[in-house]
């Protein structure tokens, strides 16, 4: 390594007044000359002008550590030039470089010296320590092609430039804690070199700074420090803090972390891996994508018009989508019409609750959509109280795997000529279509039933509906638990008291609790070309169980203990099951009772438990009741060996263990959990609870599960989401408020066993939020083409209105940098 000597702020300062009079044009180098401007107030002859090879360096690759500081230098500088210099001089042959290390800012100026750098390192301390020509200079590097990267105070560097505050993404905030401190990284990008090969959760000690203005969204931020970890002082930044992040700047690549702000950093093996793979990148050695999770990137436009007055020609009361092969989209309407269609809420009245479930197509080709075909369903009852309104109907909606070839689609609904007006029951059933593939319409006279099973229509809510495939074919289906939790003062919903005609309406136990119900579950089924199914080996139960004597279990139950799935999804390329499920009513947790309303995620990998209604979240416990008083609690419930002794109850007294849930929320915020007494029972105090998933809380809330999302390298779509998001699972709200719209990471290790996410970052400004964005996010799925197409609700509940959209998100950000052409070792492409 070279070290030039240090050269003082007077002397420097005299240099760059000697060279400012005129344009400086120094270059021996050749290649096409880039030029900068200084600060627009500038004399018009401080413009430096450098003859610059672009991309400046080559193939010898060289790196510039500057260290200038415009106070005492800092103690990290020789810790730092060291190990970069370790760096580059380990590792694959491939990935060396030489580096120089100088406080002289006079390089800058310099271009026979600055165009043999493939990057510049700044381990600067604060203040102004380039005059104006110089920091012209650095401008100039940076469009020619030039690297860049910041490490910790190099973000204090040239506090009045606002070019450099570009540069380096954020400066930081007064109220940064200057101790050193342990606490958690995230890391959310698996693919860039500078953090692929770390921890998913890397613990170390480091001086952690706060930033005036949160830069995610402007740069790709690739690591996150989280700040329940450690006490991130009067200025934190919350659950969004940014460490690391990069992003294509001025013509060049600039590459920014926070980290570095102690000796003892440079010394450790994780931080110089994160720094190589950071020169990597700047030096123009391999290539990175740094434009992933730049808002600007990517655009989110309606893709139907309003509906006709009095029709419903575009979208009906949205509820779920899905998208074929060819790249068209179907998607259904629950069953509420528009809006001046009279609703029938008199259970005298034979057309009680009628409504059409209708199915629409949307092709990308011709921009047009088909109404495929209508189905009359018992879900169109209007809004009031859990004894009036109802959320059946058309619920969900799934293509055969070989639907290209036989146009067969699978629909899941509540057919209104099986509903027993007088006991208020009603039939659920999935039946397969069949869509003639020309013309976008349902036969709805190739109707085959499939599977069907009685729920209570007496009391709403929570249907469930959504469906999805695994790879072996077979078809999970997600049932609801239409229970009122009104009667248990929107806790555990198990009170076995009220009925109507003889089945209880307000007792979970009797339904998502049941072995020997196909209620508030997730079913998994292999469907024939007969229109009947069999059973896939590894369900939750056989239904041939000789327990209790037997006859008391269901062998379709993949999944027991889930309140509403109204969206799940699977991720083919692991089976793992994704789904989520809104939460009870209670707005607070009762130290009685039990915790307050979670809506829940879930990543599933096997048959289990999920819980509802004896346990939600991390296994958290309600209290149970029972006859001649449900009023008067019983003891807690045993989240490992649960028992359902409802007199509702005609399946297995014995259940099996519940499992704890990947994600949850409730009004109190995200991942809420509590100290626990000597026998497991949380305190369910609120001064006591802890926040585990801090980027996320709810109030009105109501969870749609969304995809995981799967790069597909061959594709040549210019639309596509990026490979960042590979394997990042979509989990969304109804609301758009503070409830989540985020892509998570999840630790394979735990994954399926109730591990939390390790990473999460918002979602909001790329699936905008707001009054004339997508508020009311209903269900959304990424087409073959790598776009991503949502279901915006609409404004009111129970109809479609003018705000009822298909919407779908691109992706214009382009292709990884550096260009393969521009690469300093062309064999290095990664």
């Amino acid at each position: 390594m070279q070290r030039t000597p240090h050269h003082r702020s007077g002397s420097r300062r005299g240099l760059a007044a000697a060279v400012a009079a005129g344009a400086l044009t120094a270059s021996l180098l050749g290649g096409n000359a880039a030029s900068a401007r200084t600060d627009p107030g500038a004399p018009e002859s401080m413009a430096t002008t450098l003859s610059l090879p672009s991309p400046p360096g080559g193939a010898n690759v060289k790196v510039l550590v500057f260290h200038a500081s415009a106070t005492e230098e800092s103690p990290t500088v020789d810790a730092g030039i060291a190990a970069i210099e370790k760096i580059g001089l380990s590792g694959p042959e491939a990935g060396r470089f030489r580096t120089v290390a100088s406080d002289d800012p006079a390089v800058f100026t310099n271009g026979k010296q600055l165009g043999k750098y493939n990057a510049v390192v700044f381990l600067t301390g604060g203040g102004d320590v380039l005059d104006p020509e110089q920091e012209a200079g650095l401008e100039a590097y940076m469009e020619a092609g030039g690297g860049f990267l910041g490490i910790h105070d190099a973000a204090r560097t040239e506090p009045y430039s606002d070019w450099f505050t570009g540069l380096v993404g954020a400066r930081p905030a007064a109220g940064s804690p200057t101790s050193v401190q342990r606490a958690t990284v995230e890391i959310g990008d698996r693919q860039h070199p500078a953090t692929k090969n770390l921890p998913l959760e890397w613990k170390r000690p480091d001086k952690w700074l706060n930033w005036k203005d949160n830069p995610s969204g402007d740069v790709h931020t690739v690591a996150r420090v989280r700040e329940i970890t450690y006490k991130p002082g009067t200025s934190a930044n919350g659950w969004d803090h940014p460490v690391s992040w990069c992003r294509d700047y001025d013509g060049g690549r600039s590459f920014y972390t926070a980290m570095g702000g102690t000796v003892d950093s440079f010394a450790e093996a994780d931080f110089r891996d994160h720094l190589r793979g950071a020169l990597d990148w700047t030096t123009r050695i391999s290539q990175a994508d740094c434009k992933a999770t730049i808002t600007s990137n990517y655009t989110a436009e309606k893709v139907t018009q309003p509906n006709q007055p009095g029709k419903n020609d575009q979208i009906g009361e949205p509820h779920g989508l899905v998208t074929a092969p060819d790249g068209r989209v179907l998607y259904i309407g629950r069953g509420g019409a528009d809006s001046s269609v009279p609703v029938v809420t008199d259970w005298t009245d034979p057309d009680v609750g009628k409504g059409l479930g209708q199915i629409h197509v949307y092709d990308p080709e011709t921009k047009k959509v088909t109404l495929a075909g209508e189905l009359t369903v018992f879900g169109n009852k209007g809004g009031g109280d859990e004894l009036v309104k109802v959320e059946e109907g058309l619920l969900g909606i799934e293509l055969d795997p070989d639907f290209e070839k036989n146009g067969w689609v699978y629909l899941h609904y509540t057919p209104h000529d099986k509903l027993d007006r007088d006991k208020q029951m009603a039939v659920r059933q999935v039946s397969r279509f069949t869509l003639d593939l020309a013309t976008n319409k349902l036969d709805l006279s190739s109707e085959k039933v499939l599977l069907k099973w009685p729920v209570q229509v007496h009391s709403c809510c929570h249907a469930g509906g959504g469906m999805a495939w695994d790879s072996k074919d077979n078809l999970y289906i997600a049932t609801g638990d239409n229970n009122s939790s009104g009667f248990s003062d929107g806790y555990s919903g198990n009170n076995p008291q009220p009925n109507y005609k003889g089945v209880s309406f307000a007792d979970a136990r009797r339904t998502a609790g049941n072995t020997n119900n196909l209620n508030g579950k997730i079913l998994r089924i292999h469907p024939e070309d007969d229109g009947t199914y069999t059973l896939p080996a590894g369900n939750l139960f056989t239904g041939k169980e000789p327990d209790e004597g037997g006859g008391k279990t269901r062998g379709e139950i993949y999944v027991m203990g889930v309140r509403n799935p109204a969206r799940i999804s699977i991720d083919k390329s692991t089976d793992t099951l994704y789904a989520g499920w809104v939460g009870p009513d209670a707005g607070a947790p009762s130290t009685t009772w039990g915790p307050a309303k979670y809506d829940t995620f879930a990543a599933i990998t096997q048959a289990g438990n999920h819980g509802w209604p004896y346990c939600m979240g991390n296994k958290q416990p309600y209290r149970d009741r029972n006859l001649p008083d449900p009023g008067k609690p019983l003891g807690w419930y045993d989240c490992d060996h649960p028992k359902n002794e409802s007199p509702n109850n005609d399946g297995l007294v014995k259940l099996p263990p519940i499992t704890s849930n990947t994600i949850w929320y409730s009004p109190q915020g995200g991942g809420v959990d509590y100290p626990r007494d000597e026998n497991g029972i949380p305190s369910y105090k609120v001064e006591d609870q802890k926040e585990l998933l801090p980027w996320l809380k709810g109030g009105g809330q109501a969870t749609m599960n969304g995809p995981v999302y799967r790069y597909d390298a061959a594709s040549t779509s210019a639309d596509k989401w990026p490979s960042y998001w590979d394997g990042k699972w979509f989990v969304g709200d109804f609301y758009d408020d503070t409830q989540p719209r985020h892509a998570v990471l999840t630790d394979p290790k735990t994954v399926g066993k109730g591990g939390l996410p390790t990473h999460a970052e918002s979602l909001k400004e790329i699936i905008p939020v707001g009054a004339d964005g997508i508020r009311n996010l209903m269900d959304w799925k990424f087409a073959p083409d790598g776009s991503l197409y949502v279901l915006d609700y609409g404004r009111g509940f129970f109809t479609s209105d003018s705000k009822s959209a298909l919407w779908r998100v691109t992706y214009k950000g382009g292709a990884a940098t550096p260009a393969a052409k521009d690469l300093a070792r062309k064999a290095a492409v990664q």
